[in-house]
């Protein structure tokens, strides 16, 4: 997988197939809240997605309080968003259920 920054077209594209996503207000970064039953669920997610970000050597910028976990990806080598970034959203997603 590619680490070249997309264009802002390919961003947007992407983001029109990523349910929650959004761009962040920097423009090089895209970002969701995933809000879980409780802080179990909560780790649980971010647990499975670490395993997944190592195996991607691609790790997300991200804070959790209680049940909820905060995310910001974009690949820092590349200044802005580039398809890992696209990859692992879809994989949070599908973590999440939706």
């Amino acid at each position: 997988m590619t680490r070249e920054k997309l264009g802002k077209d390919a961003i947007a594209a992407a983001l029109a197939e990523l349910g929650g996503w959004s761009l962040a207000t920097d423009g090089a970064s895209i970002k969701r809240s995933f809000v879980f039953k409780n802080f179990s669920e909560a780790f649980a997610f971010m647990t499975r997605v670490a395993l997944a970000a190592e195996k991607m050597d691609h790790h997300p910028d991200w804070s959790n309080v209680y049940k909820t976990v905060d995310v910001t990806l974009n690949t820092h080598d590349a200044g802005g968003v580039t398809a890992l970034d696209i990859a692992l959203a879809k994989k949070m997603n599908l973590y999440f259920g939706g």
